[in-house]
């Protein structure tokens, strides 16, 4: 059975869980989810698409409009695949939707009259990734992985954040990774703002560039650090303590373990090395598949991990952190966003040893 055969088969499944006789669906992430890596955005600032899938017991249709179904057909394929396309003029007022729904019990993933509200459910459900999808993910992460050392191996003193921003958007997007988060901070700025947006600010000595890499739908997130001249002792212990509660996350993302478990051993993790109220400036993290994360993972997260999923944890002490995205395996986890030869910290967890990034140092 092919995947997207497979993929139908999911929906239908998640359909008659959420009790609901069709399921309707405008998020970007959701649609790309439904199609297996289909582009429905135009505007990549918008989070929902210029298509609408909906989906019955026996029929899946695409409502859009006569500038999108010319793409959606020649691009992406979307008739191939089965979908049956619905187009009116871009210049009219439709029902064709409403006439299509009327009658029915319908879950959407956007709000839409007299529908349930299915995104959360939805949101849990992709998480879960076919093995074609685990296959992209790896590329996915390799490319982001190499844009992101390429940027930031051409990061100098001098150059202000929106510049550095610039390199990495080109190196991503180059690799056919689109840059949907694209965060830099330099010097005093990575002390003062979690998500700092780009600016004119002129880098010193110290610059972390932030990556969040969409490629046919799936986003791996990855954040490195430079710092150019001899490492200051309190960053270096920062760095050391923000590795090793990244490893804790890593080491303890296995099957069947539930996210608050594991968010309770990071959280020791913090104390112990001396950084206990830390966690409670940013978020940690979480799973991440069509979205840079899914949802967030928080304290007594009931949820479960499951072999074939991705995580992207993200711990940071003010001033330093620690993010790759990772495979959940049978057997162990991969990292999926790794650099070869980026200098690492070596992190002993029960006997096993998990590599972390370093700050890279420049002299």
């Amino acid at each position: 059975m092919s995947e997207f055969k497979r993929r139908q088969a999911s929906i239908r499944r998640f359909m008659a869980h959420q009790e609901v006789e069709a399921l309707l669906i405008n998020g970007v992430a959701n649609f790309a989810w439904a199609t297996c890596g289909a582009a429905s955005y135009v505007n990549t600032a918008t989070s929902t698409g210029e298509a609408w899938l909906l989906i019955t017991e026996d029929f899946q249709y695409l409502f859009t409009n006569n500038i999108e179904a010319t793409r959606l057909d020649g691009e992406e394929e979307l008739k191939a695949q089965g979908w049956e396309f619905v187009v009116n003029p871009w210049y009219e007022a439709t029902d064709a939707l409403a006439k299509a729904t009327s009658g029915l019990k319908i879950g959407a993933d956007v709000p839409y009259p007299n529908a349930v509200d299915v995104s959360s459910a939805l949101a849990e459900y992709r998480t879960h990734l076919s093995p074609e999808e685990q296959e992209r993910f790896r590329l996915l992460g390799q490319r982001c992985g190499q844009a992101m050392n390429a940027a930031i191996g051409a990061v100098k003193p001098g150059m202000s954040e929106y510049e550095i921003a610039a390199l990495l958007a080109y190196e991503a997007q180059r690799r056919q990774a689109q840059a949907v988060v694209n965060l830099i901070a330099v010097d005093e700025n990575i002390y003062n703002y979690r998500h700092p947006l780009p600016t004119g600010k002129v880098m010193e000595r110290y610059a972390m560039l932030v990556l969040c890499g969409r490629w046919q739908g799936l986003v791996a997130s990855i954040t490195r650090l430079v710092y150019f001249g001899s490492l200051p002792a309190d960053l270096r212990r920062k760095a050391e303590a923000v590795a090793e509660i990244d490893a804790v996350f890593i080491a303890n993302t296995r099957p069947a373990l539930s996210l608050g478990a594991v968010f309770e051993r990071a959280q020791a993790a913090y104390t112990s090395t001396g950084f206990a109220d830390e966690w409670t400036l940013h978020h940690q993290g979480g799973p991440a598949s069509f979205e840079p994360r899914d949802y967030v993972a928080t304290p007594g997260a009931a949820q479960i991990i499951a072999a074939g999923q991705a995580y992207a944890w993200n711990p940071s002490i003010t001033g330093v952190k620690s993010e790759d995205t990772i495979l959940v395996g049978q057997s162990g986890n991969e990292i999926l966003t790794s650099i070869e030869g980026w200098p690492t910290l070596s992190i002993d967890i029960e006997g096993h040893t998990i590599q972390r990034p370093a700050i890279l140092e420049i002299e």
